[in-house]
């Protein structure tokens, strides 16, 4: 089977998932100046699957999945590394990681036992994961390439934390009011 132009989006979430390894190992063994630059890569790949996707209408039901999982694993295995690192609060990266196992648990019951599941991610998760990402940007960017304010990075911490707290909130009282109307109407 050959690759299809229509399968580069997937590919590039592919790949994504893969840059994962090198961007943990560079954080643990604390090569942070590698460690950003292949943060930005899988960040700039994530922005043009996107884009291929939509702009050519390579949209699929594997990109569907691929993309946000690509994501959520650079994102929890960055978050884990900086929790073990001490650089972040280990409870930030609990409530991160427990989030994504609701919402994911959530989707794939919603999927199997009420409906097949179109999720469109919600303002407030947009912005959670735009706050994630860049938390762990600056985190890095403060090991020794670019020191900042601590006031800042603890504003950023405590955003991080509230917004991961009001979009899993969201995401179950979304899913659970439409489950329970899709079941009042059957």
């Amino acid at each position: 089977m050959f690759l299809q132009r229509e399968d580069i989006p997937n590919l590039i979430s592919i790949l994504r998932i893969l840059l994962t390894i090198p961007v943990v190992w560079m954080l643990l063994i604390q090569r942070f100046d590698f460690a950003l630059v292949l943060f930005a890569v899988a960040g700039i790949s994530d922005g043009l699957d996107g884009f291929l996707a939509k702009h050519f209408g390579w949209q699929s039901k594997l990109g569907g999945l691929l993309d946000p999982m690509a994501d959520k694993v650079l994102l929890v295995s960055s978050y884990v590394c900086l929790a073990l690192l001490g650089l972040i609060p280990t409870l930030l990266m609990v409530l991160v990681i427990v989030r994504d196992l609701i919402i994911v648990t959530g989707a794939l019951i919603y999927n199997f036992r009420i409906e097949e599941l179109k999720a469109n991610p919600s303002l407030i998760s947009k912005f959670n994961t735009f706050a994630q990402i860049v938390l762990v940007l600056m985190v890095v960017l403060d090991q020794g390439l670019f020191e900042l304010p601590q006031g800042v990075l603890q504003a950023m911490v405590w955003t991080v934390f509230v917004s991961t707290i009001a979009s899993g909130v969201n995401y179950v009282w979304v899913w659970s009011r439409r489950a329970a109307d899709l079941r009042g109407k059957s």
